[in-house]
């Protein structure tokens, strides 16, 4: 039994397909948000490049993973959009066949991808960074800081 449909309501979404046009909320039953709301997709883009994206949060940042191997950073666009949406895609493009080559077994790849995540209110779009180092992609997002409440103490007279 998987732990995802559980976390997520007992059922599987294509919310986590690399490809999925879908904005995941994590927020969505906050009610400060609102989930946008896209068309539905069939699964077809599913056989195209595969994004994998971890996404933690950290005291001072979002921070955000994304395995792309052989893909050079010319060939992946970090994108913010209103509303506090955060798009990574690109495309990996397919290889050369040459007229004698013979393929035996053929696993990776190509095409294009795209994923989209939308950034809770803290998140500072202003100061988003990106960077790329051994086919990882990772892309940090600062954090407001939140002002503690000042308290300050009042003298009792009588």
């Amino acid at each position: 039994m998987s732990i995802i449909p559980s976390i997520f309501g007992g059922r599987r979404s294509n919310v986590f397909g690399p490809f999925s046009l879908h904005v995941w909320d994590p927020f969505k039953d906050f009610p400060s948000t609102s989930a946008l709301s896209f068309p539905q997709f069939s699964n077809e883009t599913d056989v195209f490049a595969n994004a994998r994206i971890d996404w933690k949060e950290t005291p001072e940042a979002h921070v955000f993973k994304a395995d792309l191997p052989g893909l050079k950073k010319e060939e992946v666009k970090v994108e913010l959009e209103e509303g506090r949406i955060l798009q990574i895609s690109g495309e990996r493009s397919r290889e050369k066949e040459e007229k004698n080559d013979k393929w035996h077994w053929v696993e990776r790849s190509s095409g294009k991808f795209l994923r989209r995540f939308r950034l809770p209110e803290n998140a500072r779009m202003d100061q988003v960074k990106a960077a790329m180092e051994n086919g990882v992609l990772t892309v940090t997002v600062p954090k407001e800081e939140v002002k503690k409440p000042e308290v300050k103490t009042v003298k009792i007279s009588g």
